[in-house]
């Protein structure tokens, strides 16, 4: 893992730091998915993490990073809502502003809770270039830190602390699953996990229709996000210059799925496991689900498989299953 942005010891390190912040949210048995997939899975239930997901591990860890010089101009970012929730809540703690760019079709409960904690939202049309111009224009006006969702160094370890927890509590995990949009949580977890076991398969799940990482890994060029409208909304972002990397070297394939079998792997969740995880967690599940993944368990002759549930930040007045 030579040459790469972040390392096993960044996010050993970032693990000390968010320890007393930080959720150490549980590694659940899902027996109704082991009986589908034909392994033992385990679920990291990050829906239970502050702010409803996993990004508020990697903003904990960044913003506890900057120096005190900073404090007054604060930090900004733009996210669809689950990282501007983090970033709001993390800057709060520490008494800093937060501005959270985010498009006008995000969730109305994501927006309503980066408002709750603190945050000023400016609204932008849903693509990548209109969050990145936006934010742009709030960092000159206010003279902000950006805290980007995903393509940040102290971001990505603070993701990957997650994967110390699993290999603590569940041994030996042969695989982990991990939904991939930006970069940043399944490069975390990859670093983490391979510094820990090499031989551990770091599997991405994205939507078909989003599957620029899959096209990126496949071509070896980094290719631009060219569909916004996933049902995983936290999946749109495209890879950056310090995820790519870290997905061409350690992650080991990218699965992608339909859209309604999205929906389908959502509520299978909420109906048999009993948790309300988002769509975006939803896509690993419905990469687990498919009969292909069985037999690449098989063929792997893998035995106990981790499943990352990223969030449960659902709009319960657009769910993907409603009429």
């Amino acid at each position: 893992m030579k040459g790469l942005p972040i390392t096993l010891v960044d996010v050993e390190a970032a693990a000390q730091r968010i320890h007393s912040h930080a959720v150490r949210t549980p590694c659940l048995e899902m027996d109704a998915l082991s009986h589908i997939a034909g392994v033992r899975v385990f679920a990291k239930c990050e829906l239970f993490q502050r702010t409803g997901s996993f990004k508020y591990r990697g903003a904990a860890h960044a913003v506890s990073r900057l120096p005190e010089s900073t404090a007054a101009s604060g930090v900004a970012t733009h996210s669809s809502g689950n990282h501007g929730q983090a970033l709001a809540y993390a800057a709060r703690e520490l008494g800093f502003p937060c501005h959270v760019v985010m498009p006008h079709n995000a969730p109305i409960t994501k927006r309503a809770a980066v408002e709750k904690f603190g945050a000023y939202i400016t609204l932008c049309e849903p693509t990548l270039t209109a969050r990145e111009d936006m934010l742009a224009h709030i960092v000159a006006r206010t003279g902000s830190t950006v805290i980007p969702p995903y393509n940040h160094i102290d971001v990505m370890a603070g993701q990957g602390t997650m994967a110390l927890e699993i290999l603590a509590d569940v041994q030996p995990i042969d695989a982990i699953i991990v939904p991939i949009g930006g970069g940043g949580l399944i490069s975390g977890i990859a670093v983490a996990a391979k510094g820990k076991r090499n031989e551990i398969s770091i599997i991405g799940a994205e939507p078909l229709i989003a599957n620029d990482a899959a096209r990126s890994k496949s071509t070896g060029i980094c290719q631009p996000s060219t569909n916004q409208l996933t049902i995983a909304d936290g999946l749109r972002g495209a890879l950056g210059s310090l995820t790519f990397p870290i997905v061409q070297t350690l992650v080991d394939r990218i699965e992608v799925v339909e859209e309604d079998a999205i929906a389908q792997a959502m509520r299978f969740s909420w109906e048999q496991l009993k948790l309300t995880i988002e769509a975006s967690a939803a896509v690993g599940v419905a990469v687990l689900m498919q009969d292909s993944f069985r037999e690449l368990a098989r063929q792997q002759k893998w035995r106990n498989v981790a499943i990352i549930f990223c969030g449960g930040n659902v709009d319960l007045d657009h769910l993907p299953w409603s009429a």
